[in-house]
């Protein structure tokens, strides 16, 4: 199965069933190690040393990005909320893009949805909403080949 995502207006919301338990969903979305992994799906890289997770509310989370082209970016999120493994709340500081993820457990592994809302006009496109569901798709790779990540923060 493949990720889906669906543009609607100023949202972007994107499911995935992952064969792995939520726990381990959980730490893939909040340890440095587990965000490099599968952070840039198809459509770039994460240098491992430039992740880091500060997870509390107010902290942050940042990484930089290289597209194929070489050209590189930094993000920066910034928790909200949290509510350990189930989900996680932030916020993109600079344009006001707020991401709900939900892991929630099935019977065999985990559902996974990723809620984007209040999305800028350049992020409101089919691009978008496939860039993200190959994120989530790198995620399951990252998963079904990977051992468990470490689940130690780095600030």
């Amino acid at each position: 199965m493949t990720a889906r995502a669906e543009l609607r207006g100023d949202e972007l919301i994107a499911r995935r069933h992952l064969p792995a338990a939520p726990e381990r969903v959980w730490t893939a979305f909040t340890s440095p190690g587990g965000i490099a992994a599968f952070w840039g799906g198809s459509h770039a890289t994460v240098p491992p040393e430039s992740v880091t997770v500060d997870l509390r509310p107010g902290g942050e989370f940042a990484l930089d990005t290289r597209a194929p082209n070489g050209a590189s970016r930094r993000l920066r999120f910034v928790y909200v909320s949290i509510t350990a493994p189930h989900e996680l709340v932030f916020d993109e500081p600079v344009t006001g893009l707020r991401t709900t993820v939900t892991v929630q457990p099935a019977d065999d592994g985990t559902d996974l949805t990723v809620h984007q809302r209040r999305l800028p006009p350049e992020l409101r496109s089919a691009q978008a909403a496939n860039g993200l569901a190959s994120i989530l798709d790198a995620l399951a790779t990252h998963l079904q080949h990977d051992e468990p990540t470490s689940g130690r923060r780095t600030t």
